[in-house]
């Protein structure tokens, strides 16, 4: 079978394009700078804000993977519906027989941020010219590289006490990188995941400041003190989020809009049945993300150090 990942080279799809070349696919890494990819699968050039790049990576594509967003935008609920839509009608004309979508949480009776909103429309949008869509629901994915995670490990490795708006007592049910590659992947496999939408978490259900406090002790700092302040605006925190992580404004701005959301699983049944397997703990997804980002970390320095020394030699 021949898969096409979208955002190739971003934080999920680094990761599944691997897990999939595993399990036996055919993979086509799409990304808008395939001389630059350095991931496996057989790159490929092509942006889903253009359609006219679309034809080409999706013939001869049997499932999809539609991995892609544009948080880092003001206007990206426009950007994101225009893609999903030109994406879907892509693959439709190309004949992609499945794409399969990673979503977020929130219950539909609630008052779903812009963000979580756009999620839910991109689902539809993407299967609006008859492609059936695979939807998985997720909130706070915790791995290294991934924006949401990297807000909390940088919190906690700057702050000595931490001044916070009321949306730090929201719950959230955070899921470990592996277990969602575990269900991306294992999606694919089941022919009856087609056109399902599946709610997954990991095992706890958190609030923002117990995932904060948690990250602190494994990471052996002393119990950070928080400061609960109830007018503290969404722009005032992102400001806030901005000077003291390397998180841009409008990103911050998008993800704190969907904190005030509870991002819980309210059918966990559904994929456990499909894909069996407990899912990892929160503690022991943060210890993994913190060694990921080590091992990163000295990977960099040599390849760096190598450098140095390939120049030195020349000269």
């Amino acid at each position: 079978m021949r898969v096409l990942v979208t955002g190739a080279s971003g934080f999920i799809g680094s990761k599944l394009c691997p897990a999939l070349l595993e399990a036996g696919y055919e993979v086509r890494a799409m990304t808008r700078t395939p001389e630059k990819y350095t991931g496996v699968g057989d790159p490929v050039a092509a942006d889903v804000s253009d359609p006219d790049t679309l034809p080409p990576v999706l013939a001869g594509i049997d499932a999809a993977y539609y991995l892609v967003h544009s948080l880092d935008s003001g206007d990206f609920v426009e950007k994101d519906a225009e893609a999903a839509r030109a994406f879907g009608t892509a693959a439709a004309a190309a004949g992609v027989q499945r794409i399969i979508y990673l979503g977020g949480l929130g219950a539909e009776d609630e008052k779903l941020s812009a963000h979580l909103q756009s999620r839910r429309q991109v689902e539809d949008l993407l299967g609006e010219a008859g492609v059936p869509v695979t939807v998985l629901r997720a909130a706070v994915v915790v791995g290294h590289g991934g924006i949401s995670w990297e807000i909390t490990r940088q919190l906690v490795k700057h702050l000595p006490i931490m001044v916070a708006p009321r949306w730090v007592k929201t719950r959230t049910q955070p899921i470990a990188l592996p277990d969602v590659i575990r269900y991306l992947v294992g999606v694919l496999q089941a022919p009856e995941a087609k056109g399902r939408v599946y709610d997954i978490g990991g095992p706890e259900i958190l609030r923002y400041v117990d995932m904060l406090k948690r990250a602190a002790v494994i990471q052996n700092k002393r119990a950070l003190p928080l400061f609960i302040v109830p007018l503290l605006t969404p722009r005032l925190s992102s400001g806030w989020l901005t000077l003291v992580t390397d998180v841009d404004f409008e990103t911050s701005r998008n993800l704190i809009d969907s904190m005030t959301n509870e991002v819980v699983v309210r059918d966990g049944d559904a994929i456990r049945e499909l894909i069996p397997g407990e899912p990892m703990g929160y503690d022991e997804a943060v210890r993994l993300a913190l060694a990921d980002r080590a091992a990163a970390a000295e990977a960099q320095a040599q390849a760096d150090a190598a450098e140095e020394n390939s120049k030195a030699a020349a000269e």
